[in-house]
């Protein structure tokens, strides 16, 4: 169903993602750090320049990294869709390798027949002071598309998918960064949302330096709250689809 959840809604009450298909992105990958060159090569942005394939992301000052954080959250967001009725697609099998870089990250939905893409990540900002959470989408839509009303349509979807992911991050006693106290950043620079050719957000779930925050991100428990945030929001946006 690309373009947006319709067909999901008409899911029993206890599968109300049955008929999704969702594209979940772990930021980075374990191995990124070992292959700055090819890492650092450089891909198709999705707006006619290039950026590096990709990054080796950031960490907490203990030192857990962002890749072992999004491969986490994603791996426990995925069981719980999957209970929800979801079929979910990953970008990468694991945390033990190098890339996928960022153009395929933001073509993987299409082309693996997902309806929408969630790409999760967390923030480095140097401040440790700042905390909280955003949500990334493509701003001005991106341009891969060649129907306008299609890429309007998921641009909307986009941002109705980005509001849901905030109330869900919200309600699951997560606040959002004080840089975008909607929650919302909007940006034209990421080459997976702008290649995407489905509804798309990256999450920023909070800030690895912050040490309170960090607190929570190596937690078994604190990343199961993320993941059902995500999940939580997913079904919201499926909802509001649905009405």
């Amino acid at each position: 169903m690309p373009g947006g959840p319709s067909a999901a809604s008409t899911a029993p009450g206890g599968t109300p993602l049955a008929g999704l298909t969702v594209a979940l992105d772990p930021g980075h990958n374990g191995a990124n750090a070992t292959a700055p060159r090819q890492v650092g090569a450089p891909v198709p942005d999705g707006r006619g320049g290039t950026k590096a394939c990709n990054t080796a992301g950031t960490s907490t000052d203990d030192g857990y990294p962002e890749h072992a954080f999004a491969w986490d959250v994603a791996a426990r967001t995925a069981a719980s869709l999957e209970a929800l009725g979801a079929r979910v697609v990953l970008t990468r099998p694991d945390d033990e390798g190098v890339g996928p870089c960022v153009d395929v990250r933001g073509a993987f939905a299409q082309e693996a027949g997902a309806d929408v893409l969630v790409s999760v990540h967390a923030n480095g900002t140097e401040d440790r002071s700042v905390r909280g959470f955003f949500v990334i989408v493509a701003d001005p839509p991106p341009v891969v598309e060649q129907d306008p009303a299609a890429r309007e349509a998921n641009a909307a979807e986009s941002d109705a998918l980005a509001g849901d992911m905030v109330e869900a991050l919200v309600a699951a006693g997560f606040a959002p960064s004080p840089l975008f106290p909607d929650g919302v950043s909007r940006r034209a620079d990421l080459a997976t949302l702008n290649l995407a050719e489905r509804p798309a957000v990256l999450l920023e779930l909070g800030e690895m330096r912050n040490a309170e925050e960090a607190a929570v991100m190596t937690s078994d428990e604190g990343r199961q709250r993320y993941a059902d945030a995500v999940a939580a929001g997913l079904v919201a946006w499926v909802a509001g689809a649905a009405r």
